[in-house]
């Protein structure tokens, strides 16, 4: 239940966007440009998943409220470094349909303004320019919502109670909390746990990694002629492979080609066989699919019942960085 409004006492002043790298979808927008109107800011990056899963209720209240003076400014900061490269943002947003204003926050400037510290991340301000409420992470949508409608009424908004219904498809979908038993995992071995290659990992180095004999559960290996970064790992011949064994509905992974212009052609399999009904967004029912770009494709997403599975994913073509892969 929505606490009362003399429960949301104020948390700071809505800070400035000084320093943004770039705006997307708008003129730069001052303190003057929004004082006197209720500001949601929405911090993301385009590859993560916990932000996908959250943008279609930003989404639909930009639509919704911005006739009763809502005003929604998104903030894109980066995780990887190819997230900051504005050909990248401009192409990821376009495609996942966000057409509220966009701060391209490459520096950190906005982030560190709001003492940020998560993606996704909901800040709520007032008419009067200062901060009300705040959300970290998914959910709690209703309550989000509830929040905006009661600040827009304390600027003399006639708004309704109804909340906005959201049917999210793709990417976008809501986890399969219940049957999730897989964690994010990172490639590169900066941060990377489950890697069971026979030999381990080999920093910084060109070196013709195997697969073991079998895989447990969130454990995951590399075959073939393979780089690994401390945050990506690159492959530099073709037929090179990842398998993974995870339990969950939907498998992705943050991956592309870094060089513009540039795709590579891949081949998924579960189980050894074509993904069939199982197969993600980005992939068709013979795991054929092609990453044209940095970003996260969707690879499985399967019907239930939801069990272990062994995953792999060969590329036809070198040149492709493996950053997460991602579980829903």
């Amino acid at each position: 239940m929505l606490r009362h409004r003399n429960e949301f006492p104020v948390e700071s002043k809505l800070p400035t966007f000084d320093g943004a790298t770039a705006w997307l979808n708008a003129e730069p927008l001052t303190a003057a440009d929004v004082l006197g109107r209720v500001v949601l800011v929405s911090f993301g990056t385009y590859t993560c998943i916990n932000w996908m899963r959250s943008l279609p209720y930003v989404r639909a209240w930009a639509d919704k409220y911005a006739s009763e003076g809502l005003v929604v400014v998104g903030v894109q900061t980066p995780e990887f470094d190819f997230e900051g490269d504005l050909d990248n943002v401009r192409r990821a947003i376009k495609e996942m349909d966000v057409r509220y204003p966009m701060v391209v926050d490459n520096d950190y400037a906005v982030w560190r303004a709001f003492d940020n510290h998560y993606w996704p991340a909901l800040y709520f301000a007032d008419a009067q320019g200062l901060i009300r409420h705040h959300h970290f992470g998914e959910g709690e949508y209703e309550e989000s919502e509830m929040v905006l409608q009661m600040l827009l009424r304390d600027a003399g908004a006639d708004v309704e109670q109804g909340l906005v219904r959201i049917d999210a498809a793709g990417a976008e979908a809501a986890a399969d909390w219940a049957s999730l038993g897989s964690p994010e995992s990172y490639v590169g071995y900066g941060r990377a746990v489950g890697f069971v290659s026979p030999g381990g990992v080999v920093p910084d180095e060109r070196h013709v990694y195997s697969a073991p004999a079998a895989l447990g559960r969130n454990q995951w290996s590399l075959s073939g002629d393979w780089s690994i970064g401390a945050v990506p790992a690159r492959l530099n011949a073709p037929g090179g492979a990842i398998s993974y064994r995870f339990h969950a509905r939907d498998l992705h992974l943050v991956m592309g080609p870094p060089a513009a212009d540039t795709a590579v052609r891949f081949r998924v399999r579960l189980d050894g066989e074509p993904p069939g009904r199982a197969h993600g967004i980005d992939v068709d029912d013979n795991g054929n699919g092609i990453a044209d770009y940095q970003r996260m494709y969707q690879l499985i997403r399967q019907p239930a019942p939801v069990g272990d599975r062994l995953f792999e994913i060969e590329f036809l073509d070198p040149e492709v960085e493996a950053f997460v892969f991602t579980f829903g």
